[in-house]
């Protein structure tokens, strides 16, 4: 889920005898932060290639600050509104996976974000490097009374490929892994039993991790929402209870 934001960049000129190509015309996006392209310093590029999905896998250590990892790993102690419950999932790139959510029934609120890494109160670049450990989550809030879990476990597993490791489609990165973070004993049996029913159904193995919900660090403004709201190109995509329309990954 690369932001890519197109800046100095005008043409460029092949060997033939042809024109340079114009790149002027190409759309940018003035609403997302800009990633840079200077590549002039061994850090830089290590940093483009973490965006890339290439980075440092997950830390087999905690960071250095003892007290950014203790909170990071610390349980989710948000509070969903009254008679409602929480459920996490990570699917891969949080913006398609938040859209599924909100089209179901007894779905009352979503947020994407960032959960199960070490440092406290990470950016977007900072999980995009792959040095966090975080992975991007779509936090529910929904009415146990018309939604069950079992219900948001269903479109958990048909949203995603829950057998590539740390990769969906060409999102590749520790941060794109499959996994259900359960809040209660109740949402942990539920998701180890799903995970083997459809364990049965699929010929390959199952890599999603199933792990008790840690800290939510909600991601910034310009994520939420993002493909209801038009996405990259602008075009809207429907939240409407029900609706089966084919989600656009990036808008």
């Amino acid at each position: 889920m690369l932001l890519l934001h197109p800046t100095t960049i005008t043409t460029f000129t092949t060997t033939s005898s042809s024109s340079p190509l114009s790149l002027s015309k190409f759309p940018t996006r003035t609403n997302l932060p800009t990633i840079h392209s200077s590549l002039s310093s061994p850090q830089k590029m290590s940093s483009w290639l973490g965006k890339l999905g290439f980075g440092a896998r997950l830390p087999t250590e905690s960071p250095t600050d003892p007290s950014s990892s203790s909170i990071a790993q610390s349980p989710d102690d948000d509070s969903p509104a009254a008679g409602q419950a929480f459920a996490q999932f990570g699917a891969g790139c949080f913006w398609g996976a938040e859209l599924a959510f909100q089209r179901i029934p007894g779905v009352t609120k979503s947020e994407v974000g960032y959960s199960q890494g070490y440092v406290d109160k990470p950016t977007y670049n900072d999980v995009c490097s792959g040095t966090t450990g975080h992975s991007e989550v779509v936090r529910v809030q929904y009415d146990p009374k018309e939604c069950s879990y079992e219900a948001l476990l269903d479109a958990f597993w048909a949203r995603h490929d829950p057998t590539t490791l740390n990769r969906q489609g060409n999102d590749v990165g520790t941060q794109y892994r499959s996994g259900i973070y359960f809040y209660t004993p109740e949402q942990e049996k539920a998701a180890l039993e799903s995970k083997e029913r459809q364990q049965q159904i699929l010929n390959r193995e199952i890599v999603t991790e199933i792990m008790p919900a840690k800290k939510f660090y909600r991601a910034e403004e310009y994520h939420q929402q993002y493909l209801a709201k038009g996405g990259r190109f602008g075009f809207k995509q429907s939240t409407e209870k029900g609706c089966n329309d084919p989600i656009r990954c990036y808008g």
